[in-house]
């Protein structure tokens, strides 16, 4: 019988590591809504700026109007989410844009996007034109 509880011991010493391992990884994310509170669909790209490198979690992820969608994105080191977004509208004949870097996120914070004014062109950095 002795025999038996060492490996059981063991095995439940393995679970509890795994377990604890899977809920400290779970702390580095944060999960947010990428809502739109007006009536026209939007395309919208977000980038988790505290990723290392930075980069898009959703690219030209369409959204309808008064409508939502989850993304998750890192933790920074104080437990915050970064986003930066960008928004074009998806309707053809209305060119209007949108664009805004949020930062201090917490789990289930709603970014609202929007696309409600002009599109400016901007060249590359170094090209003169922005």
């Amino acid at each position: 019988m002795r025999k038996l509880g060492l490996p059981a011991g063991i095995l439940g010493f393995l679970l509890t590591l795994l377990a604890g391992t899977t809920a400290i990884g779970d702390d580095d994310m944060v999960t947010l809504r990428i809502n739109k509170d007006g009536t026209d669909d939007i395309l919208v790209t977000v980038y988790d700026m505290n990723a290392e490198p930075p980069g898009a979690v959703i690219v030209r992820q369409r959204i309808n109007g008064f409508a939502w969608i989850p993304v998750s994105v890192t933790a920074g080191r104080a437990g915050f989410g970064h986003v930066r977004w960008t928004a074009t509208s998806a309707v053809s004949g209305q060119h209007r844009c949108g664009q805004r870097d949020t930062r201090g996120l917490g789990n289930d914070d709603s970014v609202p996007v929007f696309a409600d004014s002009p599109c400016v062109a901007r060249g590359r950095p170094g090209s003169g034109t922005y």
